[in-house]
């Protein structure tokens, strides 16, 4: 019997779909965590007359969180310019950004498809003279909606 073993979170990637990300020698798309795969049902409370026992619940449009990409930071990097084209030209295009998670053999085990992503938060750690840390930059987007997708055909 074959055993399950759950994928483990540290072997994944990051695509932009549209946007060709390059770094001398580097690409522009390593990052060291993601987060924000949340999705979560805002919830309508309803009291009804005459019933105390309980509220009705109603579903209200789905919310997402940002999409947060961490890595160490790169200088002179074109997504850090591309962030600079939103701020200072609003020029806001939107991307597609697509999250892979790979098994042992970096072959894909699950996809997900942030939609018309567009940059709204750029930051840069701290800096500290008694500590021997990376300056890691943090990355967040905004974007309509996220799916999962089948990931036979990504790579």
């Amino acid at each position: 019997m074959a055993m399950f073993h759950p994928p483990t979170g540290f072997h994944f990637l990051v695509r932009f779909e549209n946007l060709n990300f390059t770094y001398p020698g580097i690409p522009d798309v390593g990052f060291q965590e993601v987060s924000g795969l949340d999705v979560e049902f805002g919830i309508e409370e309803y009291s009804e007359g005459g019933e105390n026992r309980f509220k009705h619940k109603l579903p209200n449009p789905v919310s997402y969180p940002n999409l947060t990409l961490k890595r160490g930071l790169l200088i002179g990097s074109q997504m850090a310019k591309w962030f600079k084209e939103s701020v200072e030209g609003f020029q806001f295009g939107t991307e597609n950004i697509t999250v892979v998670l790979l098994n042992p053999e970096h072959l894909p085990l699950q996809a997900w498809n942030f939609v018309h992503a567009w940059p709204v938060k750029w930051s840069i750690g701290a800096f500290n003279a008694q500590e021997n840390n990376l300056v890691i930059e943090n990355i967040e987007f905004a974007y309509q909606y996220y799916r999962r997708i089948d990931p036979s055909g990504l790579i």
